[in-house]
């Protein structure tokens, strides 16, 4: 389905030249070039022919919290700026913050330090609006716990917790099933092993409300964060550790759409995003390609995504799987994750961005996938038959 999405007056940076390429650092709305596959191709080698020892792949798998308890320790509230573009990206959250909205819950899984729930709850403008933001890093939500805002929110209230979404058959504390109104889980699902997406899922769906929406945004198939893996560093196929020890899976448009649905995106579900220009490549320590290989951090809250202006799903399922390598999908996904389809899809897009190093002529090409599912209400599946596959 094709969802016409709030617009805002932005200026957008088409490439029709590609001569023009180097004229400024950031172009908007750029499949990936005939030879992609080529560059492609030579990184996965390298990544496969060194992954991470098998004796060790227990020990970042095991405790996953430990490693971003760490990461929070050294980084605070500094490493991510706040995401105040979900405004743009997700209008539901518009929708949800107006002041006649009424009672509405909003449950933020993985919130980190509150860089998006402090923006939310800053312009927010609904008394009767709550805001739940879990993670299962303590670290991170006693950063949120701490912040100013938390103990004297403007209008609404907020409340934080530990909490792991992989948890079995256990909602969030404050939490009962079919509470919420929206869940927000950006750059949450890439965190996961891919064994954990059943549980992961199935709490999703227990705690909306029938009809509630859940909106992702997550890392991409071949994003430039991928392809600068060195060796050492690949867990599995997509799967990596960060040199922070943190792990992160690169999605294709299908496994999203099978991990929610249980079944493959249409043509006419999938989309090509256009999106606002960013800062200078050869400027930023994160998008430069001369940093430490070794340390891919989540660089999309490095920029600022603006809404959807143009919607082309011809383009999505023809264009880039044409000069890419064949979509391999997880094999956890190949059966579904549930006993019958749990969301459909209302949403769900490919956000692609070339960034340009002026000074060192090169390109860089960024990946996001983003979708909103919903909560489907005539089927109630045995949740506790849902997991892992």
């Amino acid at each position: 389905m094709l969802v016409a999405l709030v617009t805002a007056q932005r200026r957008h940076r088409f490439l029709t030249e590609d001569a023009d390429v180097w004229t400024q650092n950031a172009w908007d709305h750029v499949p990936p070039p005939d030879d992609q596959a080529a560059t492609i191709a030579p990184a996965l080698q390298r990544q496969r022919l060194a992954p991470v020892p098998d004796e060790e792949k227990e020990k970042y798998n095991s405790k996953p919290a430990k490693y971003w308890d760490n990461f929070y320790k050294t980084n605070a509230d500094n490493f991510f700026r706040d995401r105040k573009w979900l405004h743009l990206e997700f209008p539901d959250l518009v929708a949800a913050a107006e002041p006649e909205a009424g009672e509405i819950t909003i449950c933020e899984i993985g919130c980190g330090a509150g860089n998006a729930a402090f923006p939310l709850l800053s312009a927010n403008k609904n008394p009767q609006l709550t805001i739940r933001a879990y993670d299962y890093s303590s670290h991170a939500v006693k950063l949120v716990q701490n912040n100013p805002l938390y103990s004297n929110p403007p209008i609404g209230s907020i409340h934080s917790a530990v909490w792991d979404i992989t948890s079995e058959n256990t909602l969030p504390p404050g939490v009962a099933s079919a509470t919420v109104d929206i869940v927000l889980c950006v750059f949450v699902l890439s965190a996961l092993h891919p064994d954990e997406w059943g549980k992961a899922i199935a709490n999703i769906h227990r705690m909306l409300k029938p009809d509630g929406v859940v909106l992702v945004r997550d890392y991409g198939r071949y994003d430039l964060t991928q392809l600068r893996f060195k060796s050492g560093r690949m867990l599995d196929e997509n799967f990596y550790i960060r040199g922070d020890k943190t792990r992160v899976y690169f999605f294709e448009l299908d496994e999203l759409a099978l991990m929610f649905t249980g079944g493959r995106a249409s043509s006419s579900d999938k989309t090509i995003r256009t999106t606002e220009e960013v800062t200078d490549a050869e400027e930023d320590p994160e998008t430069s390609v001369s940093s430490p290989p070794s340390h891919t951090p989540p660089l999309s809250d490095a920029v600022s995504p603006a809404p959807v202006s143009q919607l082309s799903a011809d383009q999505s399922a023809e264009g880039p799987a044409a000069v890419t390598p064949l979509a391999v999908i997880h094999p956890n996904l190949l059966a579904p994750l549930s006993s019958c389809p749990l969301f459909t899809i209302e949403q769900l897009g490919v956000d692609r961005r070339l960034l340009v190093n002026r000074k060192r002529q090169l390109k860089m090409y960024r990946v996001w996938m983003q979708g909103k599912f919903r909560k489907l209400t005539s089927i109630q599946p045995d949740m506790e038959s849902s997991g892992t596959t």
